[in-house]
């Protein structure tokens, strides 16, 4: 049975969105059970040279909803990138779900016939809208998430790969 565009995109990035948000909550708890400043844990890293954690939340937000325009040729809602504290984190997933929900499902097929290029400065890469969504929109998005729960993790806030992947249906 062939699987659509939107069937292995929207669904994919809201479940992530909302595993992220929930990852969220539990950074958000755990600073407030522990006398932790939130922003230690929003403005925290894994390394000097990665973003920090609000960026990658930003990040997974915009991977997710860049997608979702360049697949259905919808605009997507600009967000400044500007949030740090928990809720405005919270509030841009939600944001970015919604979005991602409103696309019709027909749109979002569409983009299989669509050339999407990328400006990269320089470097301008065109997918088919497939390839575009295999072999970068995702495993860009999951990049990012992946990284958002490994910094709650390394700041020690109790998930794990339990956290990350969600419920399972």
């Amino acid at each position: 049975m062939p699987i659509s565009l939107h069937q292995a995109s929207i669904p994919l990035f809201v479940r992530g969105l909302k595993n992220l948000a929930s990852l969220l909550e539990k950074g958000a708890a755990h600073a407030a059970e522990n006398g932790v400043d939130p922003s230690e844990l929003i403005e925290a890293r894994l390394a000097p040279d990665m973003l920090a954690l609000a960026a990658q939340v930003q990040r997974t937000s915009d991977t997710a909803k860049l997608s979702g325009e360049r697949l259905s040729g919808i605009e997507a809602p600009k967000m400044p990138d500007d949030e740090t504290t928990f809720p405005q984190l919270q509030e841009r997933i939600t944001k970015t779900i919604a979005y991602l929900e409103s696309l019709p499902v027909a749109d979002v097929d569409a983009g299989e016939g669509r050339t999407i290029t990328l400006n990269f400065g320089p470097m301008k890469p065109s997918f088919s809208g497939a390839d575009y969504l295999f072999g970068f929109a995702l495993p860009n998005f999951y990049f990012h998430v992946v990284t958002a729960h490994d910094i709650l993790r390394h700041k020690g806030v109790a998930i794990g790969k339990r956290d990350y992947l969600g419920a399972v249906a």
